[in-house]
């Protein structure tokens, strides 16, 4: 059971949000179904195991989901590693760039984590209305158990596969600041911010996946 933030159970999502969040995410999967099935005969052809990631995260006014990602990790990789790794980037002002775990990634894993190929899947989490579009990244149990109180505070809307913080700087920002952008988004929501923010993934992605 995760703790404190009964005071703030009567915030509501907009119903443009969910509105927009319904109708993009059903589009993007229909749209997408051919690739999204490409990828899962990849993963199936190059690891054996499940072709989802499925993983229990803390969404909306703290309430625990399943996401899914596509699967970029060896079945017997344990998740120790990187929530250690997580616990020290919270208490310390050191950039959040990803844990390399080389041994540990499929073939082409790397590709689709940089690309963001291995997040499609949690367009079911939009529809299924446990995440939207934009919005805070979802965080682990382990990790919400180290947020001091105003931390909490990016937990007063949906969690997103993409969110302010992603395009003004992701990996190269501290957690502290992640959490103002999280929460920077959260005072100013917005039908146009969301797009604003949609239309600038495209180029942060491509750097990304340029870079890596």
């Amino acid at each position: 059971v995760v703790h404190g933030l009964e005071p703030h159970l009567g915030i509501r999502v907009p119903v443009w949000k969910r509105v927009f969040d319904i109708a993009s995410g059903l589009t993007a999967l229909l749209l997408l179904s051919p690739f999204l099935v490409f990828i899962a005969v990849l993963i199936k052809t190059v690891s054996p195991g499940p072709v989802f990631f499925k993983q229990k995260r803390i969404g909306y006014l703290g309430k625990p989901f399943i996401l899914l990602k596509f699967r970029t990790m060896h079945t017997d990789t344990k998740s120790s590693i990187h929530e250690d790794y997580v616990r020290t980037l919270i208490k310390t002002g050191v950039p959040m760039k990803k844990l390399h775990r080389d041994k540990e990634i499929i073939r082409f894993g790397h590709f689709m984590r940089s690309s963001g190929i291995d997040e499609l899947p949690q367009l079911i989490n939009v529809v299924c209305g446990e995440m939207s579009l934009v919005g805070p990244r979802p965080c682990l149990s382990s990790e919400f158990q180290e947020y001091l109180h105003w931390h909490k505070r990016r937990f007063y809307t949906l969690p997103g596969i993409t969110g302010l913080w992603q395009v003004n700087g992701k990996h190269k920002l501290t957690f502290k600041q992640m959490v103002r952008y999280d929460i920077t988004y959260e005072q100013q929501r917005s039908f146009w911010l969301d797009f604003k923010i949609i239309i600038g993934t495209v180029p942060t992605v491509y750097r990304l996946t340029t870079d890596g």
